[in-house]
């Protein structure tokens, strides 16, 4: 006897009709580890504000109601768009964690939020990253 092994997906056509479509893919392995929590909070804050833009969320109030988080706690998210945009890109791609605490917390971030001048931004991020804390 032998046995096939395939992985079939029924997909409904816009006509309604359905097909049958066979594919042997495997999915990727997933890397071992987790995203760190401050590259899930950057992509949320992006999205957020991009919500907001497009005028599918009235405000942060809202938002703040539909993610089920206080107001306050919306703000810090959102004040993560202030960022300069080469440091948001690093918080998005930082590399995953495979084992203990995360070295980057949004709380350590808040000083460097509130600073307007992106240049000062960067500098304090460079001197946070170099002494790890």
């Amino acid at each position: 006897m032998i046995k096939v092994k395939r992985n079939v997906h029924f997909v409904r056509r816009s006509d309604r009709s359905r097909a049958l479509i066979v594919t042997n893919d495997v999915p990727p392995p997933v890397p071992p580890g987790r995203l760190p929590r401050i590259s899930r909070l950057m992509a949320l804050a992006i999205h957020f504000d991009q919500l907001i833009r497009e005028g599918k969320v009235r405000d942060q109030s809202e938002l703040a109601r539909l993610a089920h988080v206080t107001q306050p706690r919306m703000t810090q998210i959102m004040n993560l768009n202030l960022l300069a945009t080469d440091i948001q890109e690093e918080l998005l791609f930082l590399p995953v964690v495979t084992s203990g605490r995360e070295p980057i917390h949004e709380k350590k971030l808040r000083s460097i939020v509130a600073e307007a001048d992106w240049r000062r931004q960067r500098s304090v991020w460079l001197q946070m990253r170099a002494s790890g804390k």
